[in-house]
């Protein structure tokens, strides 16, 4: 009876120690809307300044600046909660991969934060997540492959792929039809402080 009892509780002992973690959840957000600067196409100049729009991974929602933000949007540009732009810890590097396989952050030293400099992201077509193709189409379009690993305002670690800069995210967006400006992204954050992205 009492090896039986042993038995019983042992085997308990080796499921508990066999429990396996779950994986993480990639979420999509859609039509996150960040207009750019209105500027005057004839004397370059900004007429109108908009502000950045603030987005929280663990809230998985838009926040104000005040609140706790890892990541701003901006027309093309996209800032994070450090340096320049913040006084998180946030910083971030691009990654070629495919999202799905990218299951590990990087080491600490290889996340930038935003400088005077360049933005830990840069901007500019081809410079960072998107590619402009000019006239006549003037597409911005996300460059496959590229997967932008994050560090949040806290130091927690989250993984972000740009799908579309125009609204509803057409599969073949028309810029002079289609609202620009407006993120369609996929993400997955890992809320206890760990590097595993999976």
């Amino acid at each position: 009876m009492v090896a039986g009892v042993l038995l019983t509780c042992t085997a308990c002992k080796k499921e508990a120690s066999e429990t396996v973690t779950p994986p993480l959840e990639t979420k999509t957000y859609q039509n996150l809307a960040a207009p750019g600067d209105v500027i005057d196409r004839t004397t370059g100049k900004v007429i109108q300044e908009n502000p950045y729009v603030y987005f929280s991974l663990e809230k998985g929602s838009t926040v104000s600046k005040d609140e706790n933000w890892d990541i701003g949007f901006k027309g093309s540009s996209i800032i994070f909660n450090s340096g320049i732009s913040g006084s998180g810890q946030a910083g971030a590097v691009i990654k070629t991969g495919v999202f799905e396989e990218l299951t590990t952050a990087p080491a600490s030293e290889e996340f930038r934060q935003d400088s005077n400099e360049r933005l830990a992201v840069p901007a500019g077509s081809n410079n960072g997540w998107y590619n402009y193709a000019g006239p006549p189409s003037h597409l911005i379009t996300p460059i496959a492959g590229k997967v932008i690993m994050v560090k949040t305002f806290d130091g927690k670690y989250a993984k972000v792929e740009i799908l579309s800069y125009y609204k509803d995210a057409p599969a073949t967006p028309d810029a002079f039809k289609d609202q620009s400006a407006t993120y369609t992204f996929r993400y997955m954050y890992q809320a206890d402080g760990s590097k595993n992205l999976k």
